[in-house]
């Protein structure tokens, strides 16, 4: 089977799957958090059955059940209690105060479970993000993705941690309210549970209608956080064109969609919860008025209906919480659902670096597409020695940057091969391949940090001699003097405060550190003028003599030593070699040289000109 740089252990999650996967290191202890909480709910449900021993036997002069006979004479009889009926409340408190205990318990494990479940689900999921393949990066928008990582995982550690407790302990006490009340009557209990199908069967019916809005509502969460990452990320470029109002009429349209989605689920919701209301108030009449009736004509005591009406109200309260758990449901699959088409995306095969790479580059008949029936590159056939310095120039969208990213992995061929002393790229694990290559984009990253680390942190264990060496290869050693605190200046996110010139060379000298046999220059010196762009050239020849390197650029005074140049016109190559002999041809080339080089001429001759 032929290696695509791809896991073939990749496994595929299915939402229950997924669910297992996250709670591993947290079970054992949310089930002690709901063995907790069950003990405190069985105490709960005991106070009102004391209550109604209390009214019927202690205050009453009905005869204590033989139930209770055993635990009454523990304080003396039941004379002794109606005497000293302060036990009674002291009993009650102190089982009130043992539930307490259990209850604080129940609540600090299931705090302490969620949080080894949030942090498994937010180190899993930036984990498996870093290895999908650039493709995934770029077809998925960078605030959808976020939304999925954060609200997405907070919905679904919500609902463990609060509604799935809820409902373990709602049913645990649904069941014990249930047997209590058969106890003390059937026939009010038979009635009590007559409404409670009525109850669920209601929640259902809007989980399943409440669903589809619910994924809409995410969806649309994701494209409001996309807006306003991609606005604050190029805000340069917003104040710039002083497209400002534009930005925000375009943000607050989408809120406005957004929040209208939300307003019309909950009036839904609203719509549920107020008939839901009013069934459990009718519910609630019918018992006290039959109850009332059955103690009138001697068929119940008084305390059996406070324990009754008691026990009826503890159940009516989880038997609606059990709808809003069960509408809930919807927005936890939708949820999981979206986490795991993050999860279920091919990770790219990261295992450990392997052993240094060294031969030749060679594309052979190799052609690419990022979308189908759309070629950029198309038939593209050369070799770059080992050693050598390989040109690339071309008009914009020419297949230049294709190119660099074929080299380094990040796009796999869709026919032809690319391959690197006779290895094909596609059969080297990507942390072997990226190790050997330095990749300078036109576009270098910059990090909000200090200049030193953001070169020191292309190698590990580089000190401050290791920095400066690479800032002055890269000539910018004399531009990082005039800072006011020098390598230890805190630049802005993405590099703001830095020029374009000056974030390039700072990527430049991260690239330096690496020390890798193969150099891309992705047009990584555009906004550098052609004295220092010459200067960094002549450093790196004298550094890099041995190490391959792949120049990509607009400028020919940038690619015009190199010992071979290949010009990309419509994804194929139109000419190839050496800068002397493309002026000789006298094709694209020489015409791209006579406008750069003849430009200066021809500013001068109309400053002349002006003069005159």
């Amino acid at each position: 089977m032929e290696n695509t740089g791809l896991k073939e252990t990749n496994k595929q999650y299915t939402k229950r799957g997924l669910l297992r996967y996250f709670l591993k290191g947290s079970v054992a202890l949310f089930l002690f958090a709901v063995a907790c909480g069950m003990i405190m709910t069985f105490l709960s449900v005991v106070i009102p059955k004391i209550i109604g021993f209390t009214i019927d036997s202690v205050i009453g002069d009905a005869p204590p059940p033989a139930s209770y006979s055993g635990i009454v004479e523990l304080f003396g009889g039941i004379a002794a209690l109606k005497d000293r009926i302060w036990i009674v409340a002291i009993v009650i408190i102190g089982i009130a105060l043992i539930a307490t205990v259990f209850k604080y318990c129940s609540a600090y494990f299931n705090t302490r479970a969620n949080e080894i479940l949030m942090r498994r689900m937010r180190n899993t999921l930036f984990s498996h993000i870093q290895r999908l393949p650039l493709s995934w990066q770029t077809e998925n928008n960078t605030g959808d993705i976020i939304q999925r990582c954060t609200s997405d995982a907070d919905v679904i550690s919500n609902f463990i941690t609060n509604q799935f407790f809820t409902l373990v302990r709602v049913v645990f006490l649904l069941a014990l309210s249930l047997v209590f009340m058969f106890t003390i009557d059937v026939r009010l209990a038979a009635i009590a549970s007559a409404f409670i199908p009525a109850l669920i069967g209601y929640s259902l019916f809007f989980h399943v209608r409440a669903r589809a809005s619910f994924k809409r509502c995410d969806e649309n969460e994701g494209v409001l956080w996309t807006y306003a990452q991609e606005n604050l990320t190029g805000a340069r470029v917003v104040r710039a064109f002083g497209t400002e109002r534009k930005e925000r009429d375009k943000f607050a349209k989408q809120n406005d969609y957004y929040t209208g989605l939300w307003v019309r689920l909950e009036r839904f919701m609203a719509l549920f919860w107020t008939t839901s209301d009013f069934i459990a108030a009718l519910q609630l009449l019918f018992i006290v008025v039959i109850g009332t009736l059955f103690c009138v004509r001697g068929g119940m005591s008084a305390g059996d209906l406070v324990a009754f009406v008691s026990y009826n109200t503890m159940m009516l309260g989880p038997v609606r919480q059990l709808g809003r758990i069960i509408s809930n449901l919807s927005k936890v699959g939708v949820s999981l659902g979206r986490i795991a088409e993050v999860m279920n995306a091919r990770e790219e095969e990261y295992t450990a670096s392997g052993e240094p790479l060294s031969g030749d580059i060679v594309f052979d008949d190799v052609s690419f597409a990022y979308e189908s029936g759309k070629p950029v590159l198309a038939n593209v056939s050369f070799t770059v020695p080992q050693g050598s310095t390989f040109g690339i120039i071309g008009a914009t969208g020419s297949g230049k940057s294709t190119i660099a990213c074929l080299i380094d992995g990040l796009y796999k061929a869709d026919s032809g091969t690319v391959t690197i002393g006779g290895r094909d790229v596609k059969q080297i694990p990507p942390p072997t391949l990226r190790g050997n290559i330095g990749y300078v984009l036109q576009e270098g990253y910059i990090y909000s940090r200090t200049i030193s680390e953001n070169i020191a942190m292309a190698k590990d264990g580089a000190d401050d001699a290791e920095v400066r060496r690479c800032a002055k290869i890269a000539c910018l050693d004399d531009n990082i003097a005039g800072f006011a605190n020098g390598y230890e200046t805190v630049v802005g996110e993405r590099g703001v405060t830095l020029s374009g010139g000056q974030r390039q060379r700072v990527a430049i000298a991260r690239t330096i550190a690496r020390e890798t046999p193969y150099i891309i220059f992705d047009d990584s010196l555009s906004a550098v003028d052609s004295e220092t762009d010459a200067k960094i050239r002549a450093n790196l020849a004298e550094l890099n003599g041995a190490a391959t390197t792949v120049i990509i650029s607009h400028r020919i005074s940038t690619v015009m030593r190199a010992d071979s140049i290949i010009v990309m016109d419509g994804g194929k190559i139109a000419e190839r070699g050496t800068h002397a002999q493309l002026i000789a041809a006298g094709g694209i080339y020489k015409r791209i040289y006579d406008l750069q080089t003849a430009l200066p001429d021809e500013i001068e001759k109309e400053a002349d000109g002006d003069e005159k």
